[in-house]
């Protein structure tokens, strides 16, 4: 999907837009748990696509409170991170269970749903409600820029987002000229 910010970097999701495509984009309660998960935990598509059912639900089918990201799913590296379940995720996630062991299973139940097949949903929802821009990494850019402007600081989002330097996680946070002028007006002494 194409990147249209100017800098190269998927578009960053305004509120509006993110309502939108939750309501009227997504067909599913499948394609709704698998793309709230990449926006509420700031996750890759890739580590969303390949999460097993008990990484988010327990033996019985219940939500679990954490959510636990394995970083082997794109790094090939061991670990994993946890991050709270957000009610508003805990709500999207208990119209949507596995009975497989993977949460997003591929076709015809084999294996987990591939990041293309996510893209390819993500694509048709986009292009149902007229958003342009916009791609899997939308979500993960959308998280980390908003935990940004709320002021958290960049190490508790670099252990969230699973960045290994913050050089990395900057990259994706997004300024806007307003963000500027909001920091500049701070330079306000009396001489």
């Amino acid at each position: 999907m194409a990147k249209q910010n100017g800098h190269g970097q998927a578009k960053i999701l305004s509120d509006a837009e993110i309502s939108k495509l939750f309501s009227e984009g997504f067909q599913t309660d499948r394609d709704r748990a698998l793309f709230a998960i990449a926006l509420f935990t700031g996750c890759r598509i890739s580590e969303a696509c390949s999460m097993l059912t008990d990484d988010v639900y327990d033996d019985r089918g219940n939500v679990l409170d954490t959510i636990t990201i394995r970083k082997a799913n794109t790094k090939g590296k061991i670990g994993t991170r946890q991050m709270d379940i957000v009610p508003a995720l805990k709500a999207v996630l208990q119209k949507w269970a596995s009975n497989k062991d993977a949460l997003f299973p591929g076709r015809h139940g084999l294996g987990s749903i591939r990041p293309v097949s996510a893209d390819h949903i993500l694509r048709d929802a986009l292009k149902r409600i007229g958003i342009e821009g916009a791609s899997t990494h939308s979500f993960r850019r959308t998280a980390l820029t908003k935990m940004n402007n709320a002021g958290i600081p960049l190490s508790v989002i670099q252990r969230i987002s699973g960045h290994k330097s913050l050089t990395e996680l900057q990259r994706y946070l997004e300024v806007t000229e307003e963000d500027k002028s909001k920091a500049i007006a701070h330079l306000n002494w009396s001489l």
